[in-house]
């Protein structure tokens, strides 16, 4: 993993300090303390979110507990180790959480784990991967909307619960064993699918590429072992996926090696490593939660 760099200065710290008099003093630690902290490589895990500010803004930050400290860094930087604040801490819960990333292209895995590829009809065990993409208007944030497509064009909505690693450099046929250090981290994914569709369909595109099907978040962690995550899928609070990453019939540094010698991966692309046994359908009303063990929880309500 690359060595992150944080370009603050302690004289910029300083100059910032007037800017941080909404924090109470002793709840937090100081703001020099906190570059020292960071000072480190993505082997630590660290949360980095993507964010609406109240002032209407969209930023990166780093979560610390209830608290985000607002990066003046864009993903770009962040994906090279940059991470430089700006001083300003605020409340998870006054920000509207974004989807974490813009990827150029959204790489989908399909039936790596056994249990979902039979119960969908699928191939298990594969070779070599089964692939579908799915279009960056699929991607919506946590507890945005999953809107089902008219009854016309399909009658079965189903769920997928799945970690998705994020790019953080570019490259082109990977070597295996330097896989991971192409990634920057993990995040959750639901890769909703019009079960009807892709039976019917010669592809996959029309029934995993409607928009608000690809729920994704709610953000990025760095530092966390992607082989052995415990996956709890939620429909109105009913656990229907109970899975983990250790199940997977193909390995993720695999994954990418394989799909970089058809694609150059970039930075921010997302890749969905595929669903565990499960899958069912929702309906209008119903309320899916993915939760990933070290990531987080993915929540979106179905209309």
């Amino acid at each position: 993993m690359e060595k992150v760099r944080v370009l603050n200065t302690m004289e910029s710290v300083l100059a910032n300090e007037q800017n941080l008099g909404s924090v109470i003093c002793g709840d937090m630690i100081s703001m020099t303390k906190k570059l020292k902290n960071v000072s480190a490589s993505f082997d630590v895990s660290r949360t980095i979110v993507r964010y609406q500010g109240t002032d209407g803004n969209i930023y990166y930050g780093i979560i610390e507990g209830e608290q985000v400290l607002q990066l003046a860094s864009g993903f770009a930087e962040i994906a090279q180790g940059i991470f430089n604040y700006d001083g300003v801490q605020v409340l998870l819960d006054d920000v509207k959480i974004l989807i974490p990333v813009e990827p150029t292209k959204v790489i989908n895995f399909g039936w790596t784990f056994a249990g979902h590829a039979n119960e969908t009809g699928g191939t298990a065990n594969l070779k070599e991967p089964f692939l579908f993409l799915k279009p960056q208007s699929a991607l919506i944030a946590d507890k945005e909307t999953i809107y089902l497509p008219p009854i016309s064009l399909t009658n079965r909505v189903e769920l997928e619960g799945e970690v998705a690693l994020v790019i953080g450099k570019s490259g082109k046929n990977i070597k295996e064993e330097d896989a991971l250090d192409y990634v920057l981290g993990y995040t959750v994914f639901n890769d909703v699918t019009a079960r009807d569709l892709t039976k019917s369909d010669p592809q996959f595109t029309r029934g995993k590429g409607f928009d608000t099907f690809g729920p994704i978040g709610p953000w990025i962690v760095t530092g966390i072992d992607p082989t052995h995550l415990k996956i709890v899928t939620t429909l109105n609070g009913k656990v229907v996926q109970d899975g983990n990453t250790a199940q997977m019939s193909l390995r993720i540094p695999y994954l990418i090696s394989w799909i970089s010698q058809v694609m150059t991966l970039e930075p921010g692309d997302v890749l969905a490593l595929g669903s565990p046994s499960g899958s069912c359908s929702m309906k209008s009303g119903d309320v899916v939660t993915v939760e990933v063990e070290h990531i987080g929880k993915l929540t979106n309500y179905v209309k």
